[in-house]
């Protein structure tokens, strides 16, 4: 139940429009933890690879292997460890039968589809990879999906990815779709091969968080982006402040990768603005600024913004100037 309730409907008119809520989408998860770790011999383990080609192609990466006897070997060794076992068992029990994910695929893909006509619908599977012993926490390419839902399981996990505590809060159950989503939104984030300020990177980034929260509108920014709810309030209460920081050192036109990832790269924090701002902040600003864009233009669809490069008109034309706060 609690689940449900964090991933569901939080904010007033987050409900799809009628023309997009009735394009013909539906998807099916595969769960194919359950009929991996359910395999019992190397001649069930083959056999569950031919059932799944396309998962044993693009997520196993079967082709790197010299032989079937290679790939399958340590396949088999995984599926028969009792530990990993007991893993998949905890993410069964965690993700329940995925109905509140696949009602959250669904909207998501139905405002894709709407408004990008030839987009077809993904294959959506899930599997336990023994935090990467196989496959990764997230795949996405044009026909699959797939989620490596053992890293998705949260605090109370038996075992957790290697990972620092503020990379950690992002692999919760609730951040596991949007992750997903903001990884697809680069099939149609068009970057500019030329501009690498500072505020285009923020830009481009910002576009990927504004994608996410269009197709996933139900969805708390706090989810999106991976920040505590504490950090998202002080951010909001904070803008006037972190925008100025921005002006008033002259960085939105710096070069440098080495300043250029002190506000866009991952940290625990931002100490150049104030110890307790989140990593990221010149993205979430960059998000700040497309919202603004997009308010002041409300003729420009979603694959108008995905397609716009021209970062410099993206900002000038959003008027993005928020006011320090007492």
């Amino acid at each position: 139940m609690l689940l449900v309730l964090a991933i569901g409907c939080t904010e007033k008119g987050c409900e799809l429009p009628e023309e997009i809520a009735k394009v013909p989408v539906s998807v099916q998860v595969e769960r194919l933890e359950q009929p991996f770790f359910a395999v019992k011999s190397k001649a069930e383990m083959s056999a569950f690879l031919r059932a799944h080609p396309v998962f044993a192609d693009k997520y196993l990466q079967q082709r790197s292997y010299p032989s079937d006897s290679a790939f399958i070997l340590p396949l088999y060794d995984i599926a028969t460890n009792p530990s990993l076992d007991s893993l998949a068992q905890q993410a069964t029990e965690v993700f329940g039968d995925m109905a509140a994910q696949q009602e959250q695929l669904e909207r998501a893909f139905k405002v894709i589809k709407y408004n990008y006509p030839e987009f077809q619908v993904p294959r959506v599977m899930t599997f336990v990879t023994g935090l990467g012993t196989l496959g990764s926490d997230l795949f996405v390419s044009d026909s699959l999906l797939v989620f490596g839902i053992d890293y998705f399981i949260g605090p109370k996990a038996m075992y957790r990815p290697q990972a620092y505590e503020y990379i950690l809060q992002r692999y919760e159950p609730e951040k596991m779709v949007p992750a997903a989503m903001l990884l697809l939104s680069n099939r149609f984030n068009k970057i500019s091969g030329s501009d690498r300020t500072l505020l285009a990177e923020m830009i481009s980034m910002g576009k990927a968080y504004y994608f996410v929260k269009e197709v996933l509108p139900c969805v708390p920014d706090a989810h999106i982006i991976s920040y505590t709810e504490k950090e998202i309030a002080d951010v909001n209460h904070n803008e006037g402040r972190i925008w100025a920081h921005f002006v008033e050192k002259e960085l939105l036109f710096e070069k440098a990768p080495f300043v250029v990832n002190k506000y866009i790269g991952e940290r625990p924090n931002t100490p150049e603005i104030d110890a307790t701002a989140p990593g990221r902040i010149g993205a979430w600003v960059g998000w700040q600024i497309v919202r603004k864009y997009m308010e002041r233009n409300p003729n420009v669809t979603l694959p108008e913004l995905m397609a716009e490069t021209d970062y410099r008109k993206i900002f000038n034309e959003s008027k993005y100037k928020p006011e320090k706060k007492r």
